[in-house]
């Protein structure tokens, strides 16, 4: 009887657990540039480490202005990010905040040390 309610415990709370998490949006990328980003990718803060570009995660490859992008592999932390666009443009932000299932927005006035 106490192991079936010890297995019974533990099935609750690992349900328990995966609703709440299957509740959360994960984190997020808000485009509030005034151009469709084709490349993002991000470092920790300070560092050119650039991880994977997470504009994949999207279905047309692009986070058009006012999107939001699911961002993926990574943890809360501050970052700096490198921004593409589809003419060849570079951009970075500088310390970027990112949170757990938080969205976190970039817009032009954060764009610095833009080439192209």
């Amino acid at each position: 009887m106490t192991r079936w309610c010890l297995a019974l415990i533990v099935m609750v709370a690992c349900a328990g657990a995966a609703v709440a998490q299957s509740k959360g949006k994960g984190i997020r990328l808000w485009n509030l540039t005034t151009e469709t980003i084709s490349g993002f990718q991000l470092s920790p803060a300070g560092r050119t480490d650039w991880g994977p570009n997470q504009t994949l995660n999207d279905k047309d490859k692009e986070v058009d202005q006012d999107e939001r992008l699911r961002i993926t592999g990574v943890e809360p932390g501050r970052y700096d990010a490198k921004v593409s666009y589809p003419n060849s443009r570079q951009c970075i932000v500088r310390d970027i905040e990112i949170r757990a299932d938080a969205v976190f927005s970039i817009a032009d006035k954060d764009l610095k040390d833009c080439t192209k």
